[in-house]
């Protein structure tokens, strides 16, 4: 039932989410640090909520009978402006969107596998469109009155 797309799909995110996870810790307590407490938060919840899709992608490969790898993850940037981390996490969202619509659909008839992803689509989509708005919001408000907002 399940293939190796799949497979490799759900340790892909494993690994890639893991590393996405770890970024939004690291920039929450960069805007923290700026004493920007409503973007930490944010960003905080952001981080615990993909590592929750992480474990649940983790018990599904071993529910699934297959070997889960601590692989290497590549760098990634961190940015002190808020806008430039918003615009480079919304990319981020925009591209993996498109990469897990095509494996959510490799999964149709893998109803369990299929739910996880579901659910990790929705909140990755509500995540891209939450980026969108803050970016339109900066741009009718200006800079500086929407970080005035994060503090």
């Amino acid at each position: 039932m399940t293939n190796e797309k799949v497979i490799a799909g759900l340790q892909t995110i494993v690994t890639e989410l893991a590393q996405q996870a770890d970024g939004h810790a690291i920039q929450s307590r960069i805007f923290a640090s700026e004493g920007f407490s409503k973007l930490a938060e944010k960003y905080a919840e952001h981080a615990a909520e993909e590592r929750g899709y992480v474990d649940k992608c983790i018990d599904r490969l071993l529910d699934l009978g297959c070997d889960v790898k601590l692989e290497a993850k590549r760098e990634a940037p961190v940015c002190k402006d808020p806008v430039d981390w918003l615009k480079y996490d919304l990319q981020v969202s925009i591209d993996g969107l498109a990469w897990l619509k095509e494996l959510t659909e490799a999964v149709r008839e893998d109803y369990t596998t299929f739910d996880i992803l579901k659910e990790y689509y929705q909140d990755e989509e509500e995540d891209m469109y939450w980026g969108q708005a803050q970016l339109e919001l900066i741009e009718c408000i200006g800079k500086q009155n929407w970080l005035l907002q994060q503090l």
